[in-house]
Formats: structure tokens, C-alpha cells, sequence
């Protein structure tokens, strides 16, 4: 489901890799569809490999997506413009053990933030439905 999808220290929305160059790759926006390079030097982060901080362990962005969409209904969740506190309560429904030492509101508002534009643009994808495809 997030395979392919990166976050680029500095630069907002998140990114699909296009293809490399000798000293970067292109990736393009899944937000606007610009294509920019992306440099070595750069922070790159797939979502992939993105996971949030519980008491017990730790819990991939992808299952937190997937909490979200499942208690939202699909639809778009808290936006920028929400109290800290919302964020926090809200955040908590969706996975109630999180270490509150170690997540902060900022990276709340970010996994908020790429799920409302993720799910806008319907590349969130419950495993069910590929798994059922795989067996048919």
C-alpha cells in the first residue's frame, strides 16, 4: 500500500520515485504531479519503513492508516487547524497505547496530514482486497 511512496525532509506533501540519476532521483508529487530532484543530501523517508512509538513496540504507519480509515469511515480526518488537544484525543482512539513521551503533536498532525491526502487521492488499500484478488 505504501510501497514507492516517500517523505522528503523540506519539502511538504509526499513523493513518488520516478526514476534515479547519477547523484539524486526524480520523484513526483502525488499532491500537484510536479516532478523535482531529490539529491543524496536530502532526507528521504519511505512510508514504508515509517512506524510509530506504542509502550509495548512499535506499530508500522500503514496499520495506522489503515485505523484510521476503518474508524473515520473513509473520510477526510482532523485538519492543520484543530487544537493540540483534538489531535491528541483523536490520535489516542486510533491507537491508544502510543508512548506519548516519543510521538509528539507535530508527528500526529503529519500522519494526519498524509492519510487526508493519501486517502484523497484513494491510494489507501485495505490488505483484504489485494489478498482476494491474489486467490481468485
Amino acid at each position: 500500500m505504501l510501497k514507492g511512496i516517500l517523505a522528503i525532509s523540506g519539502e511538504p506533501g509526499l513523493y513518488k520515485m520516478v526514476s534515479q540519476t547519477k547523484n539524486g532521483i526524480i520523484v513526483e508529487s502525488i499532491e500537484t504531479q510536479k516532478r523535482i530532484p531529490a539529491y543524496a543530501t536530502n532526507k528521504i523517508s519511505s512510508l514504508e519503513d515509517i512506524a510509530i512509538f506504542t509502550e509495548d513496540d512499535e506499530v508500522p504507519l500503514k496499520d495506522i492508516f489503515l485505523n484510521i480509515k476503518e474508524h473515520a469511515n473513509g473520510d477526510v480526518v482532523l485538519q492543520n487547524k484543530a487544537s493540540n488537544q483534538d489531535i491528541k484525543s483523536y490520535f489516542k482512539e486510533i491507537l491508544p497505547n502510543y508512548d506519548e513521551d516519543r510521538v509528539y503533536v507535530s508527528d500526529m498532525k503529519k500522519v494526519f496530514k498524509w492519510y487526508n491526502l493519501l486517502q484523497s487521492k484513494d491510494l489507501l488499500k485495505a490488505p483484504k482486497a489485494e489478498d482476494s484478488e491474489k486467490t481468485e
